[in-house]
C-alpha cells in the first residue's frame, strides 16, 4: 500500500532544499543574471554551516540559540561571498554567466570537499563522514503538539524551523517582486536595463544585492539539507543533483516563487518516488526511469510555455546578457 502519511513528509522534506535554491535564483534572474553556480553555492552553504557547528560542538557548549545561530550564520556568509565573488565576475568584470556559474559549481563543491575531508580527518572518523547529532536535533526540533495531531500534525507540523523558513521566505519574495516598488525597479532591470539605469535606477547595486540575496537564500537549502535532512551528517558529494533541480524548479515554476512552495514539493515526491515502487532487480530499470520524472516534467513545461509564448511566462528579456552603460 502507498502511505501517503509517510510519503508526503518525506517528500517535504526532500523539496525545502530545492525552494531554497529557486527562491534564491528566482530573485537572481529577475535582475537579469543568470546563476548556474546554484549547486556549488547550495554545497558552500552547507559546508559553511558544518564548520561552524563542528568547532561549536568541539568547544564542549550546548546552548541551543547559539546551536542554531553559528551554523546559520556561517552558512549565510559563506553563501553571501560566493555570491560577491559572481557578481565581481560577471557584473563588475562583465564575464560569461553561463561559464562563471558552471565554474563556480565546480569550485563551491571542490571548497565543499576539502574542508568536509580536512573536518573528517580532524575528527579522527572511521567513516568518511562526521555525525553533527547535538545542532542536528535543534535544527529538525519539531512542534512540541505535532505528535498530538495525527495524520494532521504528521504531514503539516513534523518539520524543523528551516521548512517553514522556507516557505516564508518565498512567499515574501513573489510579493515583493509583484507588488513593492523594489520588486519593479527589480523586473524592469531585468528586462531592460539600459531602460532601467535612463530612468535613475542603480542597475549595477540591484544585480549585487538580488544575486546576493539570492545566494545567501540557496545556501540555506545546503543548511537545511545537511542539518535536517541528512540528521547532521555530511560527507563528500553527497549533495546529489538537488541544485540543478533547484534550477529546473526556477523554469517549472515560470519565475514564481509562490508557486515554487507546492512545485519543490511535487518534485521532492517526484525524486524519491522510485524508493516507493516494488523491489527487486527485475524492477531496476524502472526505478531509473523514475529519477528522470523531475527533467522530463520540467522540459514539458519549458515546451508548453514556449508554445503559448506569453510574456509573463517567459524568462526576464535581459537575462544572461552583461550590461554595458556605454552601449545605451
Amino acid at each position: 500500500m502507498f502511505d501517503l502519511v509517510t510519503f508526503i513528509p518525506r517528500a517535504v522534506g526532500q523539496g525545502i532544499p530545492l525552494l531554497f535554491g529557486s527562491t534564491g535564483e528566482i530573485l537572481t534572474e529577475k535582475s537579469g543574471n543568470l546563476n548556474l553556480g546554484i549547486p556549488g553555492v547550495m554545497y558552500v552553504g552547507g559546508i559553511c554551516g558544518v564548520i561552524g557547528a563542528f568547532f561549536y560542538e568541539q568547544s564542549g557548549s550546548n546552548i541551543p540559540a547559539l546551536s542554531i545561530m553559528i551554523p546559520l550564520l556561517c552558512s549565510l556568509v559563506g553563501s553571501l561571498l560566493m555570491g560577491l565573488i559572481f557578481c565581481f565576475l560577471t557584473v563588475s568584470l562583465r564575464a560569461n554567466q553561463n561559464v562563471t556559474g558552471l565554474a563556480m559549481t565546480t569550485f563551491g563543491v571542490g571548497v565543499g570537499n576539502f574542508f568536509g575531508g580536512s573536518l573528517i580527518k580532524i575528527s579522527g572518523a572511521d567513516v568518511p563522514s562526521i555525525a553533527l547529532s547535538a545542532t542536528s536535533a535543534v535544527f529538525s526540533k519539531k512542534l512540541p503538539f505535532a505528535g498530538k495531531c495525527g495524520w494532521f500534525g504528521e504531514i503539516f507540523l513534523s518539520y524543523g524551523f528551516l521548512a517553514y523558513l522556507a516557505i516564508i521566505i518565498a512567499l515574501v519574495a513573489a510579493y515583493i517582486i509583484k507588488h513593492t516598488r523594489v520588486g519593479l525597479h527589480l523586473r524592469a532591470v531585468g528586462e531592460d536595463p539600459a531602460t532601467a539605469d535612463a530612468a535613475g535606477i542603480n542597475v549595477i547595486a540591484y544585480k549585487y544585492f538580488a544575486t546576493c540575496i539570492g545566494c545567501m537564500i540557496a545556501g540555506l537549502g545546503g543548511l537545511y539539507y545537511v542539518m535536517d535532512y541528512a540528521c547532521g551528517v555530511w560527507s563528500n558529494d553527497a549533495f546529489g543533483d538537488r541544485g540543478w533541480l533547484a534550477i529546473a524548479l526556477v523554469i517549472f515554476t515560470i519565475w514564481r516563487p509562490n508557486v515554487s512552495v507546492l512545485a519543490s514539493i511535487m518534485f521532492g515526491g517526484l525524486y524519491i518516488l522510485y524508493m516507493y515502487i516494488p523491489t527487486g532487480m527485475e524492477h531496476m530499470e524502472i526505478k531509473e526511469l523514475y529519477k528522470m520524472l523531475p527533467y522530463v516534467v520540467t522540459l514539458i513545461v519549458l515546451v508548453i510555455t514556449s508554445m503559448r509564448n506569453k510574456r509573463e511566462n517567459q524568462p526576464p528579456e535581459s537575462l544572461g546578457q552583461a550590461y554595458f552603460r556605454e552601449a545605451r
